[in-house]
């Protein structure tokens, strides 16, 4: 029997309606171009900040891309290995980068080995967010406070270590810019990740380190390390309990983080680049992983690629000085 008038006008409602649902829902979002996972790398071991940010993002990611987002750990070298992997990948959509300062920016000001430049050898998406470092002391080093760790390195010089994730990381340059401001002489240790880390300043082995906030609040909270401060101008809303390193009259204007950006290989389509800053700054408002990355001590930032860009340059000239001071004070290690 064929439809009447009013019934086609029904059924065009219904259809139209089941459309406009669709296009609402994140799993029936566009599909990216082809049907193949897209590989998000890291560049460190899991179970760092990195990688926790990393895995918050992938799924929501996956969903709304409609192909999965998986997450490969490529460690060593201070997170240059996995961005070099990216570096030299397809600029297909295919390769993307979970980028932080160290390994884009900071890194090859420390190390000549390093040859790609994160600002022209990668492509801007997003920037996810930033967080604050804590420097930290382990059970047997004796202190309890940021006063009373300059003092004991001014009786000590060149006697004490801090440990951090490796050379020209933010961690490292957050230990060096310590130096610089209180005249102190603390030796740096590099490691290839945090776990490690933490064995050897609970153990005793190292007596100080640089943290994310993120690692080291499971062994603040236990009391198996001691908060000195952290490396933001402020306290954080995270552990408002830990004083700020700049709150100490030696270490007046310190201001060192971590930030989190997106990246793919360069000269990647505009119109990919445009749909991941897009589903970017989309999953960034999804209540779950706000409140994921707010616990974590990470602010929620986005913003369109070429805030990312400006951002890093200024992060780069801001630090510069700091990499310039450490290393002619012999801190090429």
């Amino acid at each position: 029997m064929r439809p009447n008038h009013a019934s086609r006008r029904l059924i065009l409602a219904i259809v139209t309606l089941a459309g406009l649902a669709g296009l609402s829902s994140p799993a029936a979002a566009q599909t990216w171009p082809a049907a193949k996972p897209i590989t998000l790398v890291v560049g460190y071991p899991a179970g760092g900040s990195v990688d926790l940010v990393a895995r918050t993002i992938a799924e929501p990611l996956s969903k709304r891309l409609g192909t999965p987002v998986v997450v490969e750990n490529v460690g060593g070298a201070g997170g240059t290995i996995g961005a070099q992997k990216v570096v030299n990948a397809q600029a297909d959509g295919y390769t993307l980068l979970l980028g932080s300062g160290s390994e884009v920016s900071l890194a090859r000001l420390f190390n000549t080995a390093v040859k790609y430049n994160g600002e022209t050898d990668l492509t801007a998406i997003g920037l996810i967010g930033t967080t604050p470092m804590v420097f930290v002391a382990g059970p047997k080093a004796g202190v309890k406070t940021i006063d009373e760790a300059l003092a004991k390195a001014k009786r000590e010089p060149n006697r004490l270590s801090f440990a951090s994730s490796g050379v020209g990381t933010p961690l490292h340059m957050s230990g060096e810019l310590i130096n610089v401001l209180a005249g102190t002489t603390f030796r740096h240790v590099p490691y290839r990740g945090a776990a490690q880390m933490v064995q050897d300043v609970l153990g005793g082995n190292v007596e100080f380190s640089v943290f994310v906030l993120s690692s080291a609040m499971p062994h603040i909270e236990s009391g198996k390390m001691i908060p000195l401060g952290v490396t933001t101008p402020n306290r954080s809303r995270a552990a408002p309990q830990i004083p700020a390193l700049a709150e100490h009259p030696r270490l007046k204007g310190y201001d060192m983080n971590v930030w989190f950006g997106l990246f793919g290989p360069a000269k990647m389509p505009a119109t990919m680049t445009a749909r991941l800053n897009k589903e970017l700054g989309e999953v960034l408002r999804e209540q779950d992983v706000w409140q994921k990355l707010q616990k974590a001590g990470i602010s929620n930032d986005g913003g369109a690629p070429k805030a990312l860009t400006d951002f890093i340059k200024a992060e780069t000239t801001r630090v510069r000085s700091v990499v310039t001071q450490a290393v002619a004070a012999g801190a090429g290690s």
